[in-house]
């Protein structure tokens, strides 16, 4: 193959040449550097020579083509000069809605790069002073709560109860809080928490703002789409008549008023302390709330107590019937007439159930009901009732749903022979503690006072003697 002729090189033929330079200087002829290169040799020295070395090739520049986000450039400027910081993802989603666009996500992205810096310059903002920034909000009184968990570990390991959490809800207008705690973060005792802290506010607000619990959303879904609340959400919310805000992904600054809250509590009403109960944590809360009320707000510049008096007084009124949430699972009967719910084990009655039955537990926050899935002759589905366990691994059983199972009260043993004779038998020792048949014997024997004859210890020498074992060469005396 012939080398290539001299003439003006592309990009990458030149930075190829640039690589010998080093060797050409080190004595490479140019020859050798041509061969290597299969350019030709005045090419090569062409491009080696001093001075040739900086003559750069010439980029082709390819042709201008536009975009499709450029035709609706003048609409994402005038957004964005609405609102800087609005999200690419919402940008893309309502181009498509609203104007048809066909162009993916990524030309948005490429495009907010270079046009969100150029609206910034305009408006005067300093894209620094946007990081870490939120927009604060204010409400009137009696509008808004928020809602939020805290985890507080295991301050209570020592008494049995591996995992307590505490649940609040703020005022947002007064900054009034309420705290209690819980060993559960499931639907019913979610919603029982909400009960007893409108009973603490002395009503219910207008909205309740969540993050985005299992217990308020059905599932996620994308930014920008309407989020599927559970239906026991919206059952509750209807029932004390509040409106449910559920925040965006990723966006705790939404509810900072509960977040700041959480650490509050930790620091002045739990750290340092020792407790024994749930009730004792609740107790500690409700004494501290006073001090808490006394404080002035740094942000609104009020005493709290005075500024949450305003904010009870706009509440919703609490319905006169409560709504109970019950968090419902199917489970299927054990052996044992035992059904398992959260690591716990409760009984169910042995004449209405059979092994490995579907039931359906109803659980509350105080209360365990187990229900048959097919309802009896009268319609009746109702099985049995029990406490709610606290923790794990325990077995709440009622004895009664035993009834009529084997218990071992027929069993018999003899002392007599079983092939003739008339058999002496009785049933095995009594629970209440009645003698059985083996200690009836040991009391006859010593209650006789058998005589033990004494014999010398030649005749057990002789005795030995006579045995045939001791005639057998290979058995040794296992004694020397």
């Amino acid at each position: 193959m012939g080398r290539l002729a001299v003439g003006a090189l592309d990009e990458q033929r030149w930075l190829d040449v640039r690589r010998f330079r080093a060797l050409h200087e080190a004595g490479a002829s140019v020859s050798e550097i041509a061969r290597e290169t299969g350019l030709n040799w005045r090419t090569v020295k062409k491009y080696l020579a001093a001075g040739g070395g900086e003559v750069v090739p010439p980029v082709r520049a390819r042709p201008a083509r536009g975009q499709l986000i450029d035709v609706f450039a003048h609409v994402v400027d005038a957004w964005l000069r609405a609102e800087l910081l609005l999200k690419g993802t919402v940008i893309h989603e309502r181009l498509v809605e609203q104007y048809g666009f066909t162009g993916n996500y990524q030309r948005v992205k490429l495009y907010l790069q270079q046009a969100r810096p150029r609206i910034a310059a305009e408006l005067g903002i300093s894209p620094d002073q946007l990081a870490g920034l939120h927009r604060r909000f204010e409400v009137v009184p009696g509008a808004q709560a928020q809602v939020d968990w805290g985890d507080e570990g295991g301050i209570l390991a020592h008494v049995g109860i591996p995992k307590v959490y505490s649940f609040h809800m703020v005022l947002s207008y007064s900054r009034d809080p309420f705290c209690c705690f819980t060993t559960s973060q499931d639907l019913a005792a979610f919603w029982e928490c909400h009960r007893r802290a409108f009973a603490h506010f002395g009503g219910v607000p207008g909205v309740i703002v969540y993050d985005r619990t299992k217990t308020v959303v059905r599932r996620h879904v994308a930014p920008g789409e309407a989020v599927p609340l559970h239906p026991e959400a919206v059952a509750f919310a209807g029932h004390y008549d509040f409106d449910i805000d559920v925040l965006a992904a990723y966006r705790p600054t939404g509810k900072g008023r509960v977040e700041r809250q959480v650490t509050i509590v930790r620091d002045h009403v739990l750290a340092g302390r020792a407790f024994s109960s749930l009730a004792e944590l609740d107790a500690t809360f409700v004494a501290w709330v006073p001090q808490r009320r006394a404080v002035r707000h740094r942000t609104h510049g009020e005493i709290i107590g005075v500024r949450a008096v305003r904010d009870h007084a706009a509440l919703r009124p609490i319905p006169a019937r409560a709504y109970v949430v019950a968090d419902r699972h199917l489970r299927h009967v054990g052996k044992d007439c035992l059904v398992a719910y959260a690591g716990n084990l409760y009984s169910v009655p042995a004449r209405r159930v059979r092994h490995r039955q579907l039931v359906e537990i109803r659980a509350t926050a105080a209360t365990i009901t187990i229900h048959a899935t097919v309802g009896g002759l009268d319609g009746a589905t109702l099985l049995a009732t029990h406490q709610r366990a606290v923790g794990r691994g325990a077995r709440v059983v009622d004895e009664s749903h035993w009834d009529g199972l084997p218990d071992g009260h027929t069993r018999a043993v003899t002392t007599g022979d079983p092939d003739g004779g008339q058999p002496t038998t009785r049933r095995p020792a009594r629970r209440d503690g009645g003698q059985g048949p083996l200690q009836a014997l040991l009391n006859r024997a010593a209650a006789a006072q058998v005589a033990v004859e004494a014999r010398p210890l030649s005749v057990y020498e002789q005795i030995a003697a006579a045995s045939p074992f001791t005639n057998r060469p290979h058995l040794k005396d296992v004694s020397k």
